[in-house]
């Protein structure tokens, strides 16, 4: 699989384990930065990210910041992206089984490393389910869709 990573400072340390992490399970890897600690606006790395997932540049994005959340908000800014922002297993499996989550987000000051990686190998190997929530998946787009009109008035 082709997996598209970033991160902020905050979330540097973390965003390299996994990048680490994933190319040992054999994943192709794009990392999009950031290459240090120094601070930086999140924003930034969560549209490179999602925009390759969207385009089909990539299969997946991974995103890290201090708590997640910022980079949950601005991925899910762009059209076709359902980011999930997670702490646990359950968590990772759940949003791609009922959710079919194309992100995965990560709070550096609230998972530990183990624990990422985990979730991250779980999130990799679990497959949409379809079915009834296909028709909640549908729901988001058309939802977006409608945004995407309304701007254009």
């Amino acid at each position: 699989m082709k997996i598209a990573f970033g991160a902020d400072h905050a979330g540097y340390r973390l965003k390299e384990e996994l990048v680490e992490f994933a190319r040992a399970q054999g994943h192709d890897v794009i990392d999009f930065g950031t290459d240090s600690d120094a601070s930086v606006d999140y924003p930034d790395f969560a549209s490179r990210v999602a925009e390759a997932v969207v385009s089909g540049d990539v299969d997946r994005g991974v995103l890290v910041c201090a708590s997640g959340i910022g980079m949950s908000i601005a991925a899910n800014k762009v059209r076709g992206i359902r980011a999930a922002r997670v702490d646990t297993c359950a968590e990772a499996e759940f949003s791609r089984k009922h959710n079919d989550a194309n992100v995965l987000c990560f709070g550096q000051r609230y998972i530990d490393s183990d624990e990422a990686r985990k979730a991250l190998s779980t999130w990799l190997e679990t497959e949409f389910e379809g079915g009834r929530h296909q028709r909640r998946i549908d729901k988001i787009a058309t939802i977006e869709l409608e945004q995407s009109s309304e701007e254009l008035k």
